[in-house]
This record gives C-alpha cells, sequence and structure tokens, in this order.
C-alpha cells in the first residue's frame, strides 16, 4: 500500500526548512539563476491551516455594486459576440450590458438575503513551514550552488526524506 510519499519516485532531501512561502521562493530563485535544474526541487508546506482576511463588512449596497458590476461585465461579454455575429448592431451590446446589470442586481440582493455573515473575507491555506525539497542526485550541487551564491540553507539540510 502505497502512502503517496517518498515510496513514488526518487528519495528528496531536505535543503532548508523556511518559516515563510517567500523564503523558500527565494532559495529556488538562486538556484534557478544559477542554471540549477529546478525541476528537481519542490517547496513543501507542513502544519496547514485555513486562514481568512476579513476585507470588511458586507453591506447590502456593496452586495448590489459588486453583483451590478459582474453583471454588466458578464453583458458586455454576451453583446460583443452578438456585434460579431450582427456587424453594426451597437444596440445589442447595449441591450446586453443593461440585461446584464439587471440580472446581476437580482441575483446579489438574492445572495446577500441568503448569506450567513455579514463580511467578506478571502480564505487562505498556509504553513506553519515550509521545507525545500530536492532529489538526491542533485542535493550535492544545489548545496554548493547555494554556497556560491553565500546563501545558507535553513536547518534540517541532509534529511533523506
Amino acid at each position: 500500500m502505497s502512502t503517496g510519499r517518498a515510496e513514488e519516485g526518487p528519495h528528496k532531501v531536505v535543503l532548508g526548512t523556511y518559516g515563510s512561502h517567500e523564503a523558500a521562493q527565494h532559495i529556488v530563485d538562486v538556484l534557478a539563476q544559477h542554471k540549477f535544474p529546478v525541476e528537481h526541487v519542490g517547496i513543501v508546506g507542513t502544519g496547514l491551516r485555513l486562514q481568512e482576511a476579513v476585507l470588511g463588512r458586507l453591506t447590502l449596497g456593496r452586495a448590489l455594486a459588486s453583483g451590478a458590476l459582474t453583471g454588466g461585465w458578464i453583458g458586455l461579454l454576451v453583446g460583443l459576440v452578438f456585434l460579431i455575429v450582427s456587424p453594426w448592431v451597437a444596440a445589442s451590446v447595449i441591450s446586453a450590458v443593461v440585461i446584464g446589470i439587471v440580472f446581476g442586481l437580482i441575483w446579489a440582493a438574492v445572495a446577500h438575503v441568503w448569506r450567513r455573515s455579514s463580511f467578506v473575507a478571502v480564505p487562505a491555506v498556509v504553513a506553519d513551514r515550509y521545507q525545500v525539497l530536492v532529489d538526491a542526485p542533485f542535493a550535492e550541487e544545489a548545496r554548493r550552488v547555494l554556497a556560491t551564491a553565500r546563501v545558507a540553507p535553513a536547518g534540517n539540510a541532509s534529511r533523506l526524506v
């Protein structure tokens, strides 16, 4: 029975463990800038959790404005398709935008009434730590590149995964 880890594919060596995804990406960027074959590198996040950034209150006015804008864009897209099919009829674009705005307003009002929360939030999955992994045959070369670039890999530099 496979667990989906090291049994599938080549063994990986941990080059370093970092507290942010940006720090792990920086290590991969350094390797890429020094012509290291980055297709043998991976970033793995561990200790995953769901985190929401609250953007603000969701009022009826904000919901209607968002619905009108979305409906208007969809209407414009449909209107442009009609304009391509029947050239020189600009009324099709205008009417499609108006109909899109109306449907967007209706949909936003219904969604706002059914919605249970009164705020807007953006969910994101974040990790406690990020490991930069490299295929075992390329580990020494990766360490050499990082040493040449004077970027020290973080802890756990020789652990086999």
